[in-house]
């Protein structure tokens, strides 16, 4: 009954329309009436949800992605891209897909990859020949790596949610495995469509011009080796790697690209603010939520309640798998993986589950649910920028989701995908 009064009354909050972090509020406040929990200790958890010095990671990484996004770095990326495998016929859907392996692994955000990609290659694949459709889905595919390979933010909210069990920096190497395996499938995916529709072949670049487009973007790449590379040295945590990154990205940005005024940075400051609010407030909600969750002992009985289904771990890693798929395409990510992290970590586990494979094999499942509708935030930002409707979009959409199903099914049974390379790093 408890758990019926805390799940039914947040599912009947989302039916009614309010916003996702208000509803967890407001629900953990009735669970904790209903099971006469005293207020205040909902507010110490709600004030302990922000108390983490871990989070500073999401503002820093958020702000650096967003200088680089407007910044001019993302055009760069892509003339880069463009050198390495423009060439090729079907060359421009590859250069797509190779930006966004370049840009996601500086702004960990597939909203950001999307816009600023898909607002330099969607005309230009359409100008070239490529239906317009077509480089939407492409775009809009591409991105979900971002969300795996480092920085990505996700993998910062996936840690607080495991109750800081999980190391950030176990999770940025383990994203690096399924990012390229990801990248690799679409790309592989775009050149059988250019051989099959005879979509065009790029030229290649002369080698003068090439050279110079290379050394612009060496500046945008080196974000990356900071990164990784300081973690990885013990330079910096993980924490500290996201402030390096914003400084980094503000020096290339103003000082060696100069494409972005000065009077726009408060602008930018912002907008960038107005979204961590809103991250931020849904965190400090999802802590009080689990812990009204953890009183309930609701995480408990979803594990017996799974033990009672199988005792195989592949069968159970399959309904999870369905689990996620179906939620991702109902409510945003960052929420499901607040809320579903406490409730479905400890039932893994249990079968012998690596907490940090998990986590790639969550991230990819909400990535999947980001590009799906009926809620999909960043199907809906590749179709706006793309100017296709959400259907066509939907429709080129159909190969690359069965693509990304493969990518899933091999990041859930292949263990070694996720989590060989931090055992060698780290």
């Amino acid at each position: 009954m408890d758990a019926a009064i805390l799940l039914g009354s947040f599912i009947a909050l989302i039916l009614l329309r309010v916003p996702v972090a208000y509803a967890l509020g407001l629900a953990t406040l009735i669970g904790a009436w209903w099971i006469e929990i005293p207020l205040h200790a909902v507010m110490i958890q709600i004030a302990g949800g922000v108390n983490k010095f871990s989070l500073l990671a999401i503002p820093f990484f958020v702000l650096a992605g967003a200088i680089m996004a407007e910044g001019g770095m993302a055009r760069r990326l892509v003339a880069f891209a463009g050198v390495l495998v423009g060439f090729v016929r079907g060359g421009l859907s590859l250069v797509n897909i190779t930006a966004s392996t370049f840009f996601g692994a500086i702004s960990g955000s597939s909203l950001a990859d999307t816009a600023s990609v898909g607002s330099v290659l969607i005309p230009e694949m359409e100008k070239k020949g490529y239906p317009r459709e077509f480089s939407t889905a492409v775009t809009v595919s591409g991105s979900v790596q971002a969300l795996l390979t480092p920085p990505s933010h996700n993998s910062v909210i996936y840690s607080l949610a495991a109750g800081g069990t999980v190391s950030i920096a176990a999770l940025f190497v383990a994203g690096i495995g399924p990012g390229l395996l990801l990248s690799a499938t679409m790309a592989t995916l775009c050149l059988l469509f250019a051989r099959k529709r005879n979509y065009p072949k790029g030229e290649v670049i002369p080698l003068r011009q090439a050279l110079q487009i290379c050394v612009e973007a060496l500046w945008g790449l080196m974000t990356m080796v900071i990164i990784l590379g300081g973690i990885l040295s013990g330079v910096f945590t993980a924490t500290e790697s996201a402030a390096v990154a914003v400084v980094w990205a503000f020096f290339v940005t103003m000082f060696i690209y100069r494409d972005y005024k000065w009077s726009e940075l408060p602008k930018m400051l912002h907008r960038t603010v107005r979204t961590l609010s809103i991250v931020m407030i849904l965190i400090a909600f999802a802590a009080s939520f689990g812990y009204i969750m953890t009183l309930m002992q609701i995480p408990s009985k979803i594990t017996t309640a799974f033990l009672t289904l199988s005792d195989n771990r592949y069968v159970i890693l399959m309904c999870v798998n369905f689990m996620l798929l179906v939620l991702g395409t109902l409510m945003d990510m960052a929420p499901l993986i607040l809320i579903l992290t406490p409730i479905l970590l400890p039932v893994v586990t249990s079968f012998g589950v690596d907490p940090v494979h998990f986590g790639m094999i969550m991230l990819v499942n909400l990535g999947i649910g980001l590009i799906t509708p009926p809620v999909g935030a960043v199907l809906f930002v590749g179709a706006a920028i793309g100017k296709v409707s959400i259907e066509n979009t939907v429709k080129a959409l159909l190969p690359f989701y069965i693509a990304l199903f493969a990518v899933l099914m091999a990041v859930t049974y292949i263990p070694a995908i996720s989590l060989w390379l931090p055992s060698v790093v780290l």
